[in-house]
């Protein structure tokens, strides 16, 4: 169903590489899948498939092509997992948000300027609150972003619908920090979230032990209905 292509940077001086999942029939709207810290790996890919599969055009550009291009990390080998933690240390966020744009600006292209919203996990979370605040995206679903109490004075710049889930248990986003979230967004009527209680970071990931089915299925059904109501 899938395949990488090349997207255009915006300036249009370099080009990176971005999986493309596609309907068989016209997309009725298109979701840029944002990677966690371990690229685009089988994980990602399995979500861009299963948004095609749903009829959306799916984009799932390599965030992470300045540092180590075509990177794929596993987050139960631990070697592997350190890896991924490097290359976020010293991956710049400002840039991937100007390359996630430019996926906008491609899929808005291929589907002759339907809807785009955006999807991410983890780093991608994050990344995908960063979007809803500097882009003109329709839509934007996090899972477990990290760090998001810290971008809360950008909220005012929110335009257009935010969805955000929250394990109670993340080890990465502690309880000051799901506090501030609740305290700073709760009341922003373009912010909806979600906590999972006792769940941890990564509990929607496709595979692995990281994964809780009951939570992911619950997170992925909201996701699934939030994009049908705000893309259509």
């Amino acid at each position: 169903m899938g395949g990488m292509i090349e997207i255009e940077t915006l300036d249009g001086k370099e080009k990176f590489n971005a999986y493309r999942a596609a309907p068989a029939d016209d997309a009725k709207a298109a979701i840029i899948v944002i990677q966690e810290i371990f690229g685009v790996n089988e994980g990602i890919r399995v979500k861009c498939d299963r948004w095609a599969e749903a009829g959306y055009l799916a984009l799932a550009p390599d965030l992470f092509w300045r540092l180590e291009p075509g990177v794929e990390l596993d987050p139960d080998v631990p070697e592997q997992f350190q890896q991924a933690l490097g290359l976020m240390g010293r991956f710049n966020q400002d840039q991937g948000i100007m390359d996630i744009e430019a996926a906008i600006h491609a899929a808005q292209r291929e589907t002759g300027g339907k809807r785009v919203g955006c999807v991410g996990f983890c780093l991608g979370g994050r990344l995908a609150f960063m979007t809803a605040t500097r882009t003109d995206i329709h839509a934007s679903v996090g899972y477990y972003g990290v760090g998001i109490d810290n971008l809360l004075g950008e909220k005012h710049a929110i335009a257009h619908p935010v969805l955000l889930h929250v394990p109670t248990a993340d080890h990465f986003v502690g309880p000051d920090a799901q506090r501030a979230m609740h305290e700073g967004l709760d009341d922003h009527p373009k912010v909806t979230i979600h906590d999972y209680p006792g769940l941890d970071h990564g509990f929607a990931t496709e595979a692995g032990a990281r994964r809780d089915e009951q939570g992911a299925r619950l997170a992925d059904e909201r996701t699934a209905a939030f994009f049908a109501g705000h893309l259509a």
